[in-house]
C-alpha cells in the first residue's frame, strides 16, 4: 500500500468504537469509518449504557452492517473496551483499531497503519500502531501524542523509519492498531480500570517485548470539548489516576522493573506539578489517599466487573454443534460407544458432529469413523488433518469448522449420559459462556465406577478457585464458540491446553456455570495416572503457570505456590500420586486443590 492509500495488502482490520452519550460524534466517527480507503471488515460498536437515542440509532436502520453490543451500565472505556476487543475477535482479525466515539478519523487512517505494519522490516509485525491525533484546529493533541520509546535502540529507529513509524512504548485508546495474534496471546483490556491508565495499562501490555509504532500518515482528529492537557483534573480522575497507576505500577505485566522505576518518577513529578497548580489541594489530598487504599487490592477479573453490564442472552432452542477429536491411539469399540451416547441416544440431539481426525489413524480405527460418519443420525463434518497436531491445535481447526455458535465437547472414549445436553444447553441460553459438569470416573465399562469428580458450581467460587485449579471437567463443557475464540482458542499448551484457555476465558469476562451432577462417565484404565505425571507434564505445568503471570493472572507468590503444588504432585512415584488423586481429587465436592 502506499501513502496514498491504494491497497496492497489484505489485512483484515476491525475496527472498534465505544461510545458514551455522545450521538452526533458517533455518527461522524461511524461514518468515518465506512469511508475509510482501507475500509473495515466490520465495526463493532460497544453501546455503553447510553441514554441520548444512541440505542435506537443504532439498532435502527443506520446501524445496518454494524456489530452493535449493548451493555445494560456504564462500564467506562476500559470495560466498553474489553467488550469490544472480545467481540472484534470472532470476527478473525488481523488488527483489531480501538477508537474512541469522539475520534473522526481521515479517510487513509486505516491504510497507512496497516501499511506499516504489513511493511516492518522486524522479525516480528508490530503489536501497537498508533494514529497522529490532532484537535479540531489540527494542532497534535497533548493527551494523545505517545512520546518517542525511551531507550529505543538505533535499530528499532531505523526499522521503524524504513515505514514512517517512530517506536514507543504506549499509546491512547483514541486511535490504536493492535496485532489481533498479540490479543489472544496476551488477553484482553482490563475492565475494572474504569478510565484513566486503562490505555497506558493495555498498550504496555501487548508492547512489552515486542515493537509498538507510532505512525504519523494516520491521522484521526480528536473533537474534545477543550485542547486538553496532560495533566490529571481534581476530584474523581484523579483517584481513577492514583488507583490505577498503583495497578500498572504492581499488577501489571506490561513494565520492566527499569520501565516502572522510570515511569514511577516521571508520574510523581505530574502529580506533583497537578498539586502545585490546583487551588482544591482538599480535594486532591482526598483523592490520593483513597487512590492509594483502593491501588492496593487486586484489580476484579473481567467477568466480576462485567457481569450486570451484560445484557442476558437467551437462545431458547438453539442448535449446537458436538465436538470430538480422534487419533491413531484411539480404540474403535470405544469411538463407537462415545459417539452413540452424544449424538442418538442423546434426548436433545446436537444439530451436526465435527470429528476431527487427528493425522493418519490405522485400518480398524479408519473403518470405524466411516461407518459413524455413514450411519450418524445427524450430519457429521469428518476433518481430516493430515499430520497429528495435538489435541489443542486439533481442536481449533474443529472449532473452526462448526457451523453453530454453541459446542458441546466430548472426548472419543468417554460415555455420556442421555440427559447431559438437555441439563446443559438451557444454562448456555440463559446467558452462560461455558457449562460444565460433575462426572464418574470408570474403568473396564461404566458400571465400574471408581472415582467421582463434583465441580463447584457458584460463579464466584468458579472464578475465585481458577488460578489455582481447573474448575471444570473439559470432557464435560459446552461453550459460546464466539466466547472461545476471544479467549485466543486452545493454543498449543500441550496437556493443559484447555485449563489455560477456560482460565482465560473466566478471567477475560466470560459467564461460567457448572451442573454438579455427573453427566459424563470419564474413563481413567491402565496408565491413567502415570499420564498425570511425569517430566513432560511438569514442564507444562511450568510453562502454564509462566503463562498465567505473563498475563497478569497470578502474582509471584502464587506462581511459586501453584509450581510447588501442582508441579510436586507432577513427580511424587505413581503410587502416591494415585492414592493422592483418589483421596483429594476424585471424590471432591468443588474444593481443594488440583
Amino acid at each position: 500500500m502506499s501513502t496514498n492509500g491504494a491497497l496492497v495488502t489484505p489485512a483484515r482490520v476491525v475496527a472498534v468504537v465505544v461510545t458514551w452519550n455522545r450521538i452526533d460524534l458517533l455518527r461522524e466517527s461511524i461514518d468515518a469509518l465506512r469511508a475509510q480507503t482501507h475500509p473495515p471488515a466490520a465495526i463493532v460498536v460497544v453501546d455503553n449504557a447510553a441514554t441520548d437515542g444512541t440505542g435506537a440509532l443504532l439498532d435502527g436502520p443506520y446501524g445496518d452492517g454494524l456489530d452493535v453490543v449493548h451493555l445494560a451500565e456504564n462500564t467506562g472505556g476500559a470495560g466498553g473496551f474489553a467488550v469490544g476487543v472480545e467481540r472484534a475477535l470472532t470476527h478473525v482479525p488481523d488488527l483489531v483499531w480501538l477508537l474512541d466515539d469522539d475520534t473522526v478519523p481521515t479517510e487513509t487512517a486505516a491504510a497507512e497503519l496497516v501499511r506499516a505494519w504489513a511493511g516492518y522490516p522486524g522479525r516480528q509485525r508490530p503489536a501497537v500502531l498508533a494514529s497522529k491525533v490532532v484537535w479540531t484546529d489540527g494542532r497534535e493533541h497533548p493527551m494523545n501524542t505517545p512520546r518517542a520509546k525511551p531507550g529505543a535502540t538505533e535499530a528499532e529507529k531505523q526499522a521503524a523509519a524504513a515505514v514512517g513509524a517512530i517506536p514507543i512504548r504506549s499509546a491512547s485508546f483514541v486511535s490504536i492498531a493492535c496485532d489481533a495474534a498479540t490479543i489472544r496471546e496476551r488477553g484482553l483490556p482490563v475492565a475494572d480500570y474504569f478510565l484513566w491508565n486503562d490505555d497506558f495499562e493495555y498498550s504496555t501490555r501487548l508492547i512489552r517485548d515486542g515493537v509498538g509504532l507510532a505512525v504519523p500518515a494516520s491521522v484521526v482528529v480528536h473533537k474534545t470539548k477543550v485542547f486538553g492537557s496532560t495533566d490529571v483534573d481534581p476530584g474523581e480522575r484523579f483517584f481513577y489516576e492514583v488507583r490505577n497507576k498503583l495497578w500498572v505500577f504492581t499488577r501489571s505485566q506490561g513494565l520492566s522493573v527499569p520501565e516502572k522505576a522510570l515511569y514511577s518518577g516521571s508520574t510523581l513529578r505530574r502529580w506533583a506539578r497537578t498539586f502545585a497548580a490546583s487551588p482544591d489541594r482538599a480535594t486532591l489530598r482526598r483523592a490520593l489517599g483513597k487512590g492509594l487504599r483502593a491501588g492496593l487490592r487486586r484489580p476484579r477479573d473481567n467477568a466480576a466487573v462485567l457481569a450486570a453490564a451484560r445484557p442476558a442472552a437467551r437462545e431458547p432452542h438453539a442448535e449446537f454443534s458436538l465436538l470430538m477429536s480422534t487419533y491413531a491411539g484411539d480404540d474403535p469399540s470405544f469411538l463407537r460407544e462415545a459417539f452413540v451416547s452424544s449424538t442418538s441416544a442423546q434426548t436433545r440431539p446436537p444439530a451436526e458432529v465435527v470429528l476431527v481426525q487427528d493425522g493418519p489413524v490405522p485400518d480398524e480405527l479408519a473403518a470405524e469413523i466411516k461407518r459413524l460418519v455413514e450411519d450418524s443420525p445427524v450430519p457429521v463434518h469428518h476433518l481430516v488433518l493430515p499430520a497429528n497436531v495435538g489435541l489443542g491445535p486439533a481442536l481449533d481447526a474443529g472449532l473452526a469448522a462448526s457451523t453453530h455458535e454453541i459446542v458441546a465437547r466430548m472426548d472419543a472414549d468417554d460415555v455420556a449420559v442421555p440427559e447431559r445436553f438437555a441439563r446443559q444447553l438451557p444454562l448456555v441460553e440463559a446467558g452462560a459462556d461455558i457449562v460444565g459438569s460433575g462426572l464418574l470416573e470408570f474403568g473396564e465399562t461404566p458400571e465400574d465406577v471408581v472415582g467421582r469428580r463434583t465441580p463447584p458450581t457458584d460463579p464466584d467460587e468458579i472464578r475465585r478457585v481458577i488460578r489455582f485449579r481447573d474448575p471444570f471437567n473439559h470432557p464435560t463443557v459446552v461453550y459460546r464458540r464466539s466466547a472461545v475464540l476471544a479467549a485466543g482458542g486452545y493454543t498449543d499448551m500441550a496437556l493443559l491446553e484447555d485449563y489455560l484457555l477456560f482460565t482465560r476465558m473466566v478471567v477475560g469476562g466470560a459467564v461460567p456455570a457448572n451442573i454438579a451432577d455427573p453427566l459424563v462417565y470419564y474413563r481413567v484404565g491402565a496408565g491413567a495416572y502415570a499420564r498425570r505425571g511425569g517430566t513432560g507434564l511438569l514442564r507444562s505445568e511450568i510453562a502454564l503457570q509462566r503463562r498465567f503471570r505473563r498475563l497478569g493472572i497470578t502474582s509471584r507468590t502464587e506462581l511459586v505456590r501453584n509450581v510447588a503444588v501442582r508441579g510436586g504432585y507432577r513427580l511424587v512415584p505413581e503410587g502416591v500420586r494415585k492414592v493422592a488423586y483418589r483421596r483429594l481429587l476424585a471424590n471432591r465436592t468443588g474444593r481443594g486443590p488440583r
